[in-house]
């Protein structure tokens, strides 16, 4: 029996690739034919993932601070339009997965253009531009949740809430059974990209207050490889127990072994935080695109399952927050019994029931 083909088209940053991959993994184990496309910062993500088949195009946003710099990137984007088509043309699937990402853009107008049907996926609490740009065009968007802002009504019928898609290994973990206790703290700090440098600067002398506090207390540090010196060094000289670590694709194990999560407001990041049940202090990058991940933090926050802190109040109202929480047993109670009232364990199976209706359904 020939494998139906799907194609999953993904953004090039971590908040995009996790979702993909756990998808990818999913599909190709329902016995699915999957591929995967993207640009070059998602490769660099994917490349050491083993039975992946993956294509990369060239990418670039609408970038207007000069007119050159315009010209260049509508040239990227057309140019990776042709390169899609043609793409298409030679491996036709028989669904296209948006994951959302500039980089997803060309392959889903390819798709609309030669008639292939593709449906788009959105965690934040903001529709991204890519997905506003191809709402008219797909046939349906999956949601993480309902409240997501930004969608015209005359696509409400388009919208499908699923849930949060995050790895199946922290779905199927059972971190949420296991019991958090305030007596030590167990701080991890999850700084990619877009976190690394501020995280880097602001967060260690908070931990140095924290430690003179008299709390017994132990870091997990996600940074840059070239800040892992200057950051052991520093923690070395004021004995804080530590760990210093890079990327890692068992970020289970830190999950595991924190009791107070520091971290950007990604969707992603946010989702499988709230399915490991681990208090969190989420810190939204103010750079971010139309502020989306001060919404994610927001929802998150209103919803009682975790902090919400700005970048600009670390200085000021960190240290208290967190020696709040320290001393404040039912503050953590309070969060974690409002985490287990969700849940994303059927996410898998809900995204296979509807991608076999659409198949089975005539274009």
């Amino acid at each position: 029996m020939t494998k139906k083909k799907i194609l999953i088209a993904t953004g090039g940053t971590g908040g995009h690739i996790f979702p993909a991959y756990s998808l990818a993994k999913n599909l190709m184990k329902k016995n699915f034919s999957v591929k995967l496309t993207t640009d070059l910062r998602g490769f660099n993500y994917l490349k050491n993932y083993e039975n992946l088949d993956i294509k990369l195009l060239p990418s670039s946003p609408v970038v207007r601070k000069n007119f050159l710099e315009f010209l260049y990137s509508l040239f990227v984007i057309i140019f990776s339009c042709v390169k899609s088509i043609l793409f298409l043309i030679f491996n036709r699937p028989s669904i296209i997965f948006g994951m959302g990402g500039y980089s997803s853009f060309p392959i889903c107008i390819a798709a609309f253009f030669l008639r292939i049907r593709f449906i788009i996926y959105e965690n934040n609490l903001i529709i991204g531009k890519a997905n506003k740009y191809l709402l008219p065009f797909t046939e349906k968007i999956l949601v993480s949740y309902k409240e997501l802002e930004g969608i015209s009504k005359k696509y409400n019928n388009k919208i499908i809430e699923v849930g949060n898609i995050v790895r199946e290994d922290i779905i199927n973990s059972n971190l949420s059974d296991q019991e958090n206790k305030l007596e030590n703290l167990n701080i991890l700090v999850l700084g990619g990209s877009q976190a690394a440098k501020i995280f880097a600067e602001e967060l260690p002398p908070i931990f140095k207050k924290l430690k003179n506090m008299d709390i017994n207390l132990k870091i997990y540090q996600q940074c840059q490889k070239e800040q892992n010196e200057i950051l052991t060094k520093f923690y070395k000289k004021y004995n804080i127990d530590h760990e210093i670590f890079n990327f890692t694709d068992n970020i289970i194990e830190y999950y595991s072994a924190a009791n107070l999560v520091i971290t950007r407001s990604g969707a992603s990041v946010l989702g499988e935080l709230i399915n490991a049940k681990k208090l969190f202090i989420s810190i939204p990058l103010p750079t971010s695109a139309d502020n989306h991940q001060y919404k994610n933090a927001e929802f998150y926050e209103k919803k009682g399952y975790g902090y919400l802190l700005k970048e600009t109040d670390i200085k000021d109202e960190l240290l208290n927050l967190i020696n709040l929480i320290f001393n404040d047993k039912t503050l953590m109670k309070k969060i974690l019994s409002n985490q287990k009232q969700h849940s994303d364990k059927e996410i898998f199976n809900n995204l296979n029931i509807l991608i076999e209706k659409i198949l089975n359904e005539k274009n």
